[in-house]
């Protein structure tokens, strides 16, 4: 397929050797990232924004360059395809082509149904997905007509053509949510976790990013003051700091292959929204480069808890120091947990999520 019928490429511009823009290559390259930009709202019946993203282009590459080793392609931005469904199709060629690159895409723009397609995409490199979301909403409408964000995630629970192993959400909040959606989501043993535990303890949260082979972001579940970050936006939700935080925590991912960040303000003109989005970017390729630097065989301590008359088996990373439930030698077949879920254990209080993932 040729990309240029499809994306308008940004234009180049100078960058100082320390800035950020100083990473960025001409072409697709292997192992590194690409950014993509979609102003196609159509998921959400908002219709097409018309926007160029400069005001995000300019926030990021003159960030710091840090000790980042990866090299960045600017795709540029996506022209909405003729019918919504074009779009996705597009997408997905896109996608792909970073796949086979083994280049991380980050998708940032348009609707949260678009993680549709970067599972989708995602699906043909990859089996046994492991899919974490933070989203203030569970959306599971019917599975009928067009694919929309009301729609998505119960297309995509439903086809027998994914291969996905997992599913987390995070942060939604109880009051925007229909219970009946969260109930389906905890009866077929997917985990989901509300906004007020995302916010009392990061590392409590981490382990959910852990094992994620794409992860996509609503802007909705992160705080809107003055002009607003998202698209629908909300009073409550993950502060600045939370979110760059949770950032960080995806590029620290051991699998991580696909990004999204949906439903943000895209007509915005603050500057800050732009700043706040091109650092949610920055933490991630922080996090990102910080994994790679992770050595591919872990060496693991063991630790073992007494709970009424059951034996627990811990493990620690004396790398990374992060902890994983089970007893297997294989770590990658453990269950990722935090150093909290390990002291509750020695006082008796064994985690039910670990407690049923370890029956299943």
């Amino acid at each position: 397929m040729n990309f240029e019928d499809f994306i308008l490429f940004p234009q180049k511009k100078h960058f100082e050797k320390w800035q950020l823009g100083n990473l960025l290559v001409e072409d697709l390259p292997e192992n590194g990232i690409a950014i993509l930009l979609v102003s196609d709202l159509r998921g959400a019946e908002k219709g097409e924004a018309k926007v160029d993203f400069e005001g995000f282009r300019k926030e990021l590459f003159q960030l710091s360059a840090s000790d980042f080793n990866l090299p960045i392609f600017d795709f540029g931005n996506l022209i909405s395809g003729k019918s919504y469904q074009d779009t996705h199709y597009i997408l997905q060629e896109v996608l792909s082509a970073c796949h086979y690159k083994k280049t991380i895409p980050i998708i940032i723009g348009g609707t949260s149904d678009l993680g549709f397609s970067l599972f989708s995409a995602l699906n043909f490199h990859q089996k046994n997905i492991y899919y974490t979301q933070v989203s203030n909403k569970v959306e599971l409408a019917d599975n009928e007509g067009d694919l929309s964000e009301k729609n998505y995630l119960s297309r995509l629970f439903s086809s027998k053509n994914f291969s996905l192993k997992h599913y987390s959400h995070l942060g939604y909040q109880k009051h925007l949510n229909d219970d009946h959606g969260i109930k389906l989501i905890k009866e077929v043993d997917f985990d989901i976790v509300r906004l007020a535990e995302m916010i009392k303890d990061s590392n409590d949260v981490e382990p959910f990013f852990r094992k994620a082979h794409l992860a996509t972001v609503n802007a909705d579940a992160v705080e809107s003051f003055g002009e607003a970050f998202s698209l629908n936006p909300q009073v409550n939700g993950l502060n600045r700091r939370e979110v760059c935080t949770y950032m960080k925590e995806i590029g620290l991912s051991e699998n991580l292959q696909s990004l999204g960040i949906f439903n943000l303000n895209l007509e915005t003109s603050s500057v800050l929204n732009h700043q706040l989005l091109a650092q949610m970017i920055w933490y991630f390729l922080e996090g990102l480069t910080i994994q790679k630097t992770h050595p591919k065989e872990k060496k693991m301590e063991f630790f073992y808890v007494l709970s009424d008359d059951e034996k627990f088996t811990f493990q620690k990373d004396t790398f990374s120091n992060l902890w994983y439930f089970g007893e297997d030698e294989n770590v990658e077949n453990c269950i990722p947990c935090s150093f909290n879920d390990y002291k509750n254990a020695k006082s008796g209080n064994i985690n039910p999520r670990l407690q049923k993932a370890l029956h299943l």
